[in-house]
């Protein structure tokens, strides 16, 4: 095989609200991230998290003296930055995949001018990044939403919101257009249906139809999405900007046309979103979908040549597992990204029941470039399990680089292959909250955070085996993954 290519970026990635703590301060408004609640015993439960979430529950929240809401705190990384982006230096980084939080920008969503505080914070970060070399990779809008915009206009339902998003995009790119290359509107903008609350600020009360109400919401996204990427090629010509899809790769359970055709039905319910972004145009088989449930998608008459006009420049996406399609719904499911599945019995699992299917993502890069023909971009791919710390203060975790290392071979057969990918950054480099279970025990990281699921623990760094092992894949660009 020819390898990776020289220039190949990798890194790895975090989300503000996941990591980054400092809970209203320096001017940080409420985001919905902040009213996330960890349940002891057993965390959250799918079913609870992707409930709809009503205005009484989010105000519950806020007043809640006696629940524990870890994404407020993180792992402390607003204060703790420069040890980790020291840490992440030290492995090799060539590439950081963070967010920003909008109402860390403009606590409300909507203010006139920005939090300058805000502002002076990220200026900080991407300072240190580049001081090692690192190239800041920024998700504009990653699970949170600012809570001022949800009260006040029900977030992306409200066409409202296309407008606050585009100034506080335009923000980030005047103020950073000399710090940041590379750029992600909405972080798993396929979500946007199963949580609607968490990434879109849609309340449950706020509407009447539920499902009309988050593809409304997703038009809105890809309006602003649109505006965004053409406000970046003006503003930071020398800039790429992409999209990033939660990638869910579904077989067919058997050779029957039925369970290929559920898995083509898959295929149009996950990329109809990565569709409309790269191919700047609604696709024709979710006219269909619209009919079927009695959706319909209000647009003004500008709205199609927005769209044309704003495609990204590369599909960046988030691979965890793979799935099955059947026609059949019966049979044993297993534990998943959000979604569960029935079980592959050609697959092992994870300690939360993700199947692990390094080939899947093989398979995935090859369907999206022969899809797309633009350049792919892994910005989030891992394990989540319980790490032991051993006596001494070690953490053997070949489990992980086992999972990695499977991955990364996958990969280079791909690009040699044909396939174009910008480069790769696993999920939660360093340890982090959970996006949906709100729990520091599903552990990802390269770098062992000392906190519990209840924010109890002394926030000390250390290093895992898996840190010194990508520490290698990095130093010799892929070459040497044993």
């Amino acid at each position: 095989m020819s390898g990776f290519p020289q220039n190949f970026l990798w890194g790895g990635a975090t989300a503000a609200n996941q990591f980054e703590g400092a809970f209203l301060e320096d001017g940080k408004g409420w985001s919905t991230a902040d009213t996330a609640r960890y349940v002891k015993e057993n965390g959250i439960s799918m079913s609870e998290l992707l409930k709809p979430t009503t205005k009484a529950d989010v105000e519950f929240a806020m007043n809640d003296k006696d629940g524990i809401y870890p994404k407020r705190h993180g792992i402390d990384f607003y204060h703790k930055y420069k040890e980790d982006i020291a840490l992440f230096a030290e492995m090799g980084f060539k590439t950081f995949r963070l967010s920003i939080s909008w109402p860390r920008i403009f606590p409300n969503g909507d203010e006139a001018e920005p939090n300058e505080a805000g502002l002076v914070f990220y200026d900080a970060v991407f300072d240190e990044c580049l001081r090692y070399g690192i190239e800041p990779l920024v998700t504009i809008s990653h699970y949170e939403f600012p809570l001022g915009l949800a009260f006040k206009q029900n977030g992306w339902e409200s066409r409202e919101t296309i407008a606050d998003f585009e100034r506080y995009a335009r923000v980030l790119f005047n103020r950073y257009k000399d710090k940041v290359k590379y750029w992600l509107t909405f972080n798993e903008i396929n979500i946007i249906g199963m949580t609607g609350y968490l990434s879109g600020g849609i309340l449950a009360d706020g509407h009447e139809n539920l499902l009309q109400a988050q593809y409304q919401a997703a038009h809105h996204q890809f309006i602003a999405s649109a505006l965004a990427v053409k406000a970046c090629h003006e503003l930071i010509p020398d800039a790429k900007i992409g999209c990033m899809l939660a990638r869910m790769e579904a077989y067919p359970e058997t050779c029957n046309p039925l369970d290929v055709m559920e898995s083509i039905d898959s295929d149009h319910n996950n990329l109809f979103y990565s569709d409309v972004q790269i191919r700047g145009y609604y696709p024709s088989y979710m006219n269909k979908f619209f009919r079927d449930h009695n959706i319909t998608i209000e647009k003004e008459a500008k709205d199609d040549d927005i769209l044309r006009e704003g495609t990204v420049d590369f599909m960046s996406f988030s691979y965890y597992m793979s799935s099955i399609a059947s026609h059949e719904k019966n049979g044993d499911t297993t534990g998943g990204n959000l979604l569960g599945s029935k079980k592959n019995p050609y697959l092992k699992a994870s300690d939360w029941g993700w199947q692990i299917d390094p080939v899947g993502l093989r398979v995935t890069l090859h369907k999206l470039y022969d899809r797309y023909q633009v350049p792919l971009f892994i910005v989030e791919n891992g394990l989540g399990a319980k790490d032991v710390v051993e006596a001494d203060g070690s953490i053997h975790d070949s489990y992980r680089i086992d999972y990695l290392r499977s991955h990364i071979e996958q990969m280079e057969q791909a690009i040699d292959e044909g396939v174009d990918l910008m480069g790769y950054t696993p999920w939660g480099c360093i340890d982090l909250v959970s996006a949906s279970t709100s729990e520091m025990s599903k552990r990802y990281g390269f770098i062992y955070v000392d906190l519990d699921d209840e924010g109890k623990g002394s926030l000390a760094r250390s290093r895992k085996d898996s840190f010194y092992w990508y520490k290698k894949v990095i130093e010799t660009n892929g070459a040497d993954l044993a």
